[in-house]
């Protein structure tokens, strides 16, 4: 395969198209777990100087959402990003503090979340092969990192020269926040959600209920269906956290076909975020809040695994609960969820100055 052609016909390449001399180089590494993107910011000055402070994750997120949104806005949006993309902030190091490998930051088109399931795998696998974790273990390795919703371990098949798949992770405790509340949602009448926590809140509820099919109806169906059910909820119902308030928000819905019970056959779902944003795979936080639920009712026992997949792709994730804990006053589980994460490149963006739309738009 040839490299770059062109230059000024003196042999000439540049290295970086023109850009402002003031505006970030900005590096990523590309991945996608189950078919969610995650573009990985290996390092962001700002990030890792008011890490470095001793800022929490949690005020970190604020700091940054203030301070420094266009980074977010210009590798989230278009024309860099797309309206599904998604991305990580890598904290390394001694800035990570607590003992863990690196602390991540997750960022969305609309902004920012506590935790993140396909990013926690697809980042288990770039913590090994980019040398954050100093001596990793064969044949898999425990890698430790600090989410805003707090500690997740991944662990990561290794063979000594790279990583591999399926990855698996250990999640907050997670819990059932609520169980068949009733919601009146604008156009579809009263329906039954639960509401459960997987290092972030979602509502759950079948599609049968408003009329749909997760695997049949039109994904633009499904989502403003599923956007006017995380309204109703937000506005019905008040949210709680036991260890802070930041994580007390609603992050979306998760649409399912309903089968709850235990069954070795895989449950369909889609997962619908942040400002109608749709999950290509099936949501690694969103599977541990299932779980949790299906526990939380005793429709599924510890160390029983479940298979979840994605309607959008088709993509498979395991779940079970390993262990049964207590998160504030709640019963809750810790949760494992395993996936596939893979490469899928690196890139180099640049800023021009000049560029009305240098720091992204987004449309829907």
């Amino acid at each position: 395969g040839g490299g770059d052609s062109g230059g000024d016909g003196g042999g000439a390449v540049r290295s970086l198209p023109p850009h402002s001399p003031r505006g970030a180089v900005l590096q990523t590494v590309e991945m996608h777990t189950g078919g969610e993107p995650l573009r990985i910011i290996p390092r962001l000055e700002a990030a890792e100087r008011a890490a470095a402070a001793g800022l929490s994750l949690l005020s970190l997120r604020r700091e940054l959402a203030a301070e420094h949104d266009h980074v977010r806005r210009a590798l989230m949006h278009e024309p860099r990003g797309h309206a599904g993309m998604y991305g990580a902030v890598v904290v390394r190091g001694g800035a990570a503090a607590g003992g863990a490998h690196l602390a991540a930051l997750f960022l969305h088109c609309a902004g920012y979340s506590a935790m993140c399931g396909h990013a926690v795998m697809a980042l288990g696998r770039f913590a090994l092969d980019y040398g954050l974790v100093p001596e990793p273990a064969r044949p898999e390795t425990a890698v430790r990192l600090r989410c805003p919703c707090g500690p997740v371990t991944a662990f990561v098949p290794w063979d000594g020269r790279r990583s591999g798949n399926p990855v698996r992770f250990h999640s907050v405790p997670a819990f059932a926040a609520a169980t068949d509340l009733a919601i009146d949602v604008p156009g579809h009448g009263k329906v039954v959600v639960d509401i459960g926590y997987g290092g972030t809140f979602y509502a759950f509820l079948s599609t049968e209920q408003l009329g749909l099919d997760v695997c049949s109806s039109k994904t633009r169906d499904l989502v403003s269906a599923a956007s006017a059910v995380t309204e109703a909820v937000k506005k019905q119902f008040k949210l709680h956290h036991p260890e802070s308030e930041d994580l007390a928000f609603l992050y979306g819905t998760i649409l399912t076909d309903g089968k709850d019970a235990f069954s070795e056959e895989p449950t369909t779902n889609i997962c619908v975020f942040a400002d109608e944003q749709v999950d290509r795979s099936p949501t690694g936080s969103g599977v541990t809040a299932r779980i949790a639920l299906q526990y939380h009712k005793g429709l599924i026992q510890l160390d029983q695994t479940r298979t979840f997949q994605s309607s959008t792709t088709g993509s498979l994730f395991t779940g079970r609960a390993v262990k049964a804990t207590k998160c504030g006053n709640y019963n809750a589980v810790i949760v494992e969820v395993s996936g596939e994460a893979f490469y899928t490149g690196t890139a180099t963006f640049t800023v021009e100055e000049e560029d009305p739309l240098k720091h992204g738009f987004f449309f829907k």
